[in-house]
């Protein structure tokens, strides 16, 4: 949509004789600085948005690059109580998907059945 300078004249025309050239200056002002403030919410909004796309992409490569590791690490002690099971399950490999979310969330505490 493009305002050539005809429909530009006609616009401010019927703003001068709606709102009155008192007015005017006054309304133009408050547009002004309501499209700034627009613009800045905007541009930050969009910065953000940029912020957490990279944040979210470090995460995945970190990820990725956990799982593409070999896992040699079978040091993780099964909680066999808290199963139900009697027997010792320490000797049993632990699965990839137990390093990923160890190396996620090392406070939190896996429970597998």
């Amino acid at each position: 949509m493009n305002i050539g300078p005809t429909e530009l004249i006609l616009v401010l025309v019927i703003a001068l004789i709606v709102f009155g050239p008192r007015k005017l200056p006054e309304l133009g002002k408050s547009l002004g600085q309501a499209m700034a403030q627009f613009r800045r919410a905007s541009d930050d909004f969009k910065r953000s948005w940029e912020q957490e796309v990279e944040i979210e992409k470090s995460r995945l490569s970190e990820i990725k690059n956990e799982i593409e590791k070999p896992a040699t690490d079978h040091s993780y002690s099964y909680d066999t109580e808290s199963a139900g099971h009697t027997a010792e399950a320490a000797s049993v490999p632990e699965p990839a998907t137990a390093t990923v979310a160890r190396s996620a969330d090392s406070k939190r505490s896996e429970h597998w059945i």
